[in-house]
């Protein structure tokens, strides 16, 4: 059956824009587009959303179980996710399984998170929580000074898992911050 060249590129292009995804976990290793996140980060100072939303419809991704900005890495085997404490110039990003939420211990001494603006690039040392097994960390902790200006980031969260290195894009969206 032959198709007409029209149907061919629209096909391809169609096929281009889903995507695919293969078993390879080598073939997962492409950062994820930025906009695949939530664009919420949690406060530990207890501050909400100015607006009362969750933006949990927004992107593909809800609110982590932090309320972090969550992103992909291994086309959604794990879900980092970012979260931020201004006034302890500090950044936590947890690790999640597939499902968003359960917590995915991995054996890693630490992960790189880098920030757009202001620009910082930072280690983020393994940090075990409550459960993670003897060796592994689905929490990893790191501080730097432009982390305590109060905004929304933007940036990459990185690390290497049995030998595979991942990488997710994180944005996170305004939501009514007030100047400190």
């Amino acid at each position: 059956m032959k198709f007409p060249a029209a149907s061919f590129t629209a096909l391809t292009m169609a096929t281009a824009l889903v995507g695919c995804s293969s078993n390879d976990p080598a073939d997962d290793v492409t950062p994820v587009a930025a906009d695949a996140d939530t664009g919420d980060h949690a406060h530990a100072d207890g501050s909400s959303h100015a607006d009362g939303s969750d933006h949990s419809g927004e992107h593909g991704h809800g609110a982590g179980p932090h309320d972090g900005t969550v992103t992909d890495w291994g086309g959604g085997a794990y879900h980092p996710e970012f979260t931020v404490d201004h006034d302890k110039e500090q950044a936590t990003v947890y690790l999640h399984g597939p499902d968003e939420k359960t917590p995915a211990p991995i054996a890693a001494e630490s992960i790189r998170l880098t920030i757009v603006e202001p620009e910082i690039d930072v280690e983020l040392a393994a940090d075990p929580q409550e459960g993670d097994p003897e060796g592994k960390a689905s929490r990893f902790v790191g501080t730097d000074p432009g982390l305590g200006v109060v905004r929304e980031y933007e940036g990459t969260i990185s690390g290497l898992i049995d030998g595979t290195p991942y990488t997710g894009d994180f944005e996170e969206v305004a939501h009514g911050h007030d100047e400190e």
